[in-house]
């Protein structure tokens, strides 16, 4: 009898013993597989509202868009990451294993630490991102509710102030859902989701009151004399909205593992990503150009803006939905991943909550606040220079589980040194070449990105990094593999 797919009682007692294996990253057995489809939106929802989503659409508007270019940018990008989203979430939900598990398959037992701690590496800048915005926030609603409290600087979180005082209290909580593990993070995303929907709403409610309503909001359009410079926006832009995601499309199979059916991992992820994602950012977007109308200028950083509403008790409470959108979207997005990574390193010494607690300490060490300062920096620099990387593995992890092993896996082997994954000391060449020649073409452009050179041809190739590198590395891959397409197919059957 098999408690997961492909792995019987038997196997499963056989592997415990496995250096590949331990409990976080072990198969998740079907009766453990609880979530629903409203869990998964929940997810989604809790993830989506957050203040780099609501900052998104802004700082395209900020490039020249108008508010309608700049949603639908927004909108465009999540309906094209929805789709390998869902392709990678399906062995999550069909064998019950996560995202570095499922990546043994095309790298190798020990390959996949590769693709894995790439993606780490990611999610450790995220997690401090996120960690500062929340400490920010505390900080905001202390100078609200304390008369006479310095009002502080973002890039002020040094050791000794109050900014970075708060920025350890948040983080201190952050490190508490983690020591609680995965069942936390269902409950808090459940909790959260609604209460975040109804905070973003009543933010654009109180922006439509304030500004007159939505007519002299939406009226600028886009700033762009040609066409063409509004395509040199709009494909970087896209690329970045893409990217925006592009961590979660790979290690969707941490959640979905969970689900209780395809039906239900794909009915939630479409429920709750785009629709949540364009909303939120229509929000941003929409308040941001009445603070334009209401106070002279825009305010694109919602925490600043919140702290200029006036009336303790109205901060005190936008404060905490802020608080709450943060965190939710941190644990979820960028802890799971990074924690399962870290643990497929070394799995019989790396637990979930080591890992968990090292991309803490290491999302302090990064000064995040430097990355977060500059919108420019953050779309152009950051969300396209980390899709760059995560495109290839997406290609690489799709073009294996689809069309090479034709999404047959052999659970067992997933967990042995010396299995059919095992290929060359533990790495599969032909999944790392395909990485290096998918990442290589963005290279030129990333460098001119940081350095602010421009490398012609390369420079413009870059504003596609992600689908570069995601049709690259796939292709090289199923080009390099083909010839032992039906082999592997019987063999995993």
């Amino acid at each position: 009898m098999a408690n997961v797919v492909g792995l019987t009682v038997q196997e499963l007692e056989q592997i415990k013993a496995q250096e590949r294996f331990n409990e976080d990253l072990a198969p998740v057995a079907p009766e453990k597989r609880t979530w629903g489809r409203w869990n998964i939106a929940a997810l989604w929802v809790g993830m989506c509202v957050c203040i780099p989503t609501y900052m998104l659409a802004s700082s395209l508007i900020q490039q020249g868009m108008s508010w309608w270019q700049a949603n639908l940018t927004v909108l465009l990008g999540n309906l094209i990451v929805l789709v390998p989203m869902i392709l990678n979430a399906h062995a999550g939900t069909k064998y019950g294993i996560p995202f570095p598990v499922l990546a043994r398959s095309s790298f190798g037992v020990l390959g996949s630490n590769v693709a894995a701690l790439l993606r780490a590496f990611v999610a450790c800048g995220w997690f401090g991102i996120q960690t500062w915005i929340g400490g920010w926030a505390i900080f905001q609603l202390m100078t609200a509710l304390i008369p006479g409290l310095p009002a502080g600087h973002p890039n002020a979180l040094w050791p000794g102030t109050v900014p970075f005082a708060c920025f350890i209290a948040f983080w201190l909580i952050n490190v508490y859902f983690i020591w609680r593990g995965t069942e936390s993070i269902k409950w808090l995303e459940t909790l959260a989701a609604p209460f975040l929907i109804l905070c973003g709403l009543a933010l654009l409610l109180w922006a439509y009151l304030r500004a007159g309503g939505f007519g002299p909001i939406l009226e600028q359009g886009d700033k762009f004399k040609t066409s063409g410079q509004f395509w040199a926006v709009f494909f970087p832009g896209l690329t970045a909205m893409v990217g925006y995601w592009a961590t979660l499309s790979l290690n969707i199979p941490d959640f979905t593992r969970y689900a209780k059916s395809q039906k239900d991992q794909i009915v939630g992820q479409a429920i709750g990503l785009p629709p949540t994602m364009t909303l939120f950012a229509f929000i941003g977007s929409a308040v941001t150009s009445a603070t334009v109308i209401i106070f002279g200028k825009a305010i694109w950083d919602p925490v600043l803006l919140i702290g200029k509403l006036g009336g303790a008790l109205m901060v005190t409470l936008a404060m905490i939905a802020l608080s709450v959108a943060t965190l939710s979207t941190n644990i979820a997005a960028n802890v799971v991943s990074p924690a399962n990574d870290l643990a497929n390193l070394a799995p019989k010494r790396i637990s979930f909550k080591t890992g968990g607690l090292i991309t803490a300490v290491v999302g302090i060490l990064i000064m995040p606040w430097r990355l977060y300062s500059d919108p420019s920096g953050y779309i152009f620099t950051w969300l396209i220079g980390y899709s760059a990387l995560l495109g290839p593995i997406g290609g690489i992890l799709i073009a294996d589980y689809f069309v090479v092993r034709r999404m047959k896996l052999h659970v067992p082997d997933l967990y042995r040194n010396e299995g059919r994954y095992h290929y060359s000391g533990g790495y599969n060449p032909k999944g790392l070449i395909a990485l290096v020649l998918g990442v290589a073409p963005n290279v030129p452009g990333f460098i001119g990105a940081i350095t602010g050179k421009n490398f012609g041809f390369w420079s413009h190739l870059y504003d596609y990094a992600w689908f570069i590198g995601f049709i690259i590395a796939g292709s090289v891959y199923l080009i390099l593999m083909w010839g032992e397409r039906a082999r592997l197919a019987r063999a995993d059957g």
